[in-house]
C-alpha cells in the first residue's frame, strides 16, 4: 500500500508539472499524433476498399471466365461458349424456359477525377437484357435505363460523384464515339457503382470485339449448384471455364490492393515512429533533468526508486496516449466516410469510402503506447537510479 501511495504521489507531481515543460511535451504529442494519423489514414483506406469489395457480389450468382484469367479484362469467351453455358444444370430458368444468364464485356475508358483533374481508367461494362436482374439491389436513382442498340449509358452513383463529366444528360466521348448518359444507378455502395453500363452489342461493335465476351454471369438455383456448373464446364472440352461465386470473386480481388496499401502505411508509420521515439526520449530525459531536485527530495523523505521509475514512465505513456487520441480524432474528422478512388486489380478505378474502425484505432494506439513505453523506460530508469548527491549538484 505504501508503494502504491508513493507511485500515485510521484505520478501526480509529474503530471501536474507538465505545463512547466509545455513545448517539449507538445513536440512529443504532435510527433505521436502524426505517427498515428499517417498509419490510420492508410489503414482506413485499406479497410474502406476491402469493405467495398467484400460487400459486392451475391453467393447465388456464378461468374465464368476463361480458365487461368485472374481479371475480367484478360478473359475471352466466345458466343458458342455462352450458348453452351446456358445448357448447364443448376441455372435458374425464366418463365419461357431460357436461362437467366448475362454475357458481358469489360473495357477500359478514360475519365477525369473531379478533385485532382488527373486522368484515370474507368470500366465500361457491356451488359445484356438480363444484366440488371443478375445484380440484386440495383436501383435507378435518376433517369432511365439505356435503350438497347443505342449509344446510351448509365453510370454508377459513386463514379458520377468522383469523376467529372458523368452527370445525367451529359455526353462523353470514348475513342471516336459519343455516348449520352441517360441514367444513374445505385447498388448499396458496391464495386458496381464504380462502373459505366451500356448495351453489350453496341460495346462489342464500337470497340471492335466481334462477338466475343469476357465474363458470363448466371443465377444459380441454390449455392450447391456451383459444383454442378463446375462439373459441367470441366466435362465439356469446348468450355473449360473457371467458375466461382460472385461473392468469392470480389473478396479475392481485394486482397492484393489491401496489402499494397497496408505495406505502404506501416513502414512509413514505423519510420515516423522512430522520429517520434527520439523526440520522446529527449523530452523525458529533459523532464528528469528538470525535476532532479524534486526526485532527490522525495528520495530523502523515504520514496523509493520504483515510484520514480513508474511515475516517469507513466508521464511518457500519458503524452503518447494524448498524441494518439489527437491523431485518431484528426483522421476521423478529416477522412472517415470521405469518398476516394484507387486502382483496382482490374486496372480501373474503384470508388470507395474511407472507413475508420475501432479495431484500427486500437492498433494505432498500441503503436503510440509503444513509442511512449520505449521513449520513457530509459529516462525512467535514470530517474530511479539518480544519486541524491548528483541530483542536488545538478540542481
Amino acid at each position: 500500500m505504501r508503494l502504491l501511495n508513493q507511485i500515485i504521489a510521484v505520478s501526480t507531481i509529474n503530471l501536474k508539472s507538465l505545463p512547466q515543460r509545455f513545448l517539449p511535451s507538445l513536440s512529443t504529442i504532435v510527433a505521436v499524433a502524426l505517427v498515428v494519423g499517417v498509419l490510420l489514414a492508410f489503414m482506413a483506406m485499406a479497410a474502406g476498399f476491402q469493405r467495398t469489395l467484400q460487400g459486392t457480389g451475391s453467393p447465388d450468382i456464378a461468374i465464368l471466365m476463361r480458365d487461368g484469367s485472374q481479371q475480367e479484362v484478360n478473359s475471352v469467351i466466345t458466343l458458342d461458349q455462352v450458348r453452351l453455358v446456358g445448357e448447364a444444370p443448376g441455372i435458374v430458368r425464366k418463365p419461357d424456359g431460357s436461362p437467366l444468364i448475362s454475357a458481358e464485356l469489360y473495357v477500359i475508358v478514360d475519365g477525369v477525377k473531379r478533385s485532382t483533374g488527373t486522368k484515370a481508367n474507368l470500366p465500361l461494362r457491356g451488359i445484356g437484357a438480363d444484366g440488371p436482374a443478375l445484380r440484386p439491389g440495383m436501383t435507378l436513382v435518376a433517369g432511365r435505363m439505356f435503350a438497347p442498340g443505342s449509344n446510351e449509358i448509365i453510370v454508377g452513383q459513386a463514379l458520377s460523384k468522383e469523376f467529372a463529366g458523368f452527370d445525367l444528360g451529359q455526353q462523353v466521348r470514348f475513342g471516336t464515339t459519343v455516348w449520352t448518359i441517360v441514367g444513374t444507378f445505385a447498388m448499396e455502395g458496391s464495386v458496381f457503382e464504380s462502373e459505366i453500363w451500356g448495351d453489350v452489342r453496341v460495346v462489342q461493335s464500337l470497340f471492335q470485339r466481334g462477338s466475343s465476351f469476357q465474363t458470363i454471369r448466371v443465377r444459380m438455383q441454390d449455392q450447391g449448384a456451383l459444383d454442378q456448373i463446375k462439373a459441367f464446364s470441366e466435362g465439356d472440352p469446348r468450355l473449360k471455364l473457371a467458375v466461382t461465386s460472385e461473392q468469392d470473386f470480389f473478396a479475392g480481388q481485394s486482397s492484393g490492393t489491401v496489402k499494397l496499401i497496408q505495406y505502404a502505411g506501416w513502414p512509413l508509420a514505423i519510420a515516423m515512429a522512430l522520429g517520434a521515439l527520439a523526440g520522446a526520449l529527449n523530452t523525458m530525459y529533459s523532464s528528469v533533468a528538470a525535476r532532479s531536485r524534486e526526485i532527490a527530495t522525495l528520495r530523502c523523505i523515504g520514496f523509493g526508486g520504483t515510484s520514480a521509475f513508474i511515475g516517469t514512465l507513466l508521464e511518457s505513456l500519458v503524452l503518447a496516449v494524448i498524441g494518439g487520441l489527437i491523431g485518431a480524432l484528426a483522421v476521423w474528422l478529416l477522412f472517415d466516410g470521405a469518398s476516394t478512388s484507387t486502382l483496382g486489380q482490374g486496372f480501373t478505378q474503384i470508388v470507395f469510402s474511407i472507413a475508420l474502425t475501432p479495431a484500427l484505432v486500437a492498433q494505432a494506439m498500441v503503436l503510440a503506447l509503444g513509442v511512449g513505453l520505449i521513449g520513457g523506460i530509459f529516462p525512467a530508469w535514470r530517474a530511479a537510479r539518480l544519486p541524491i548527491a548528483a541530483a542536488y549538484a545538478q540542481g
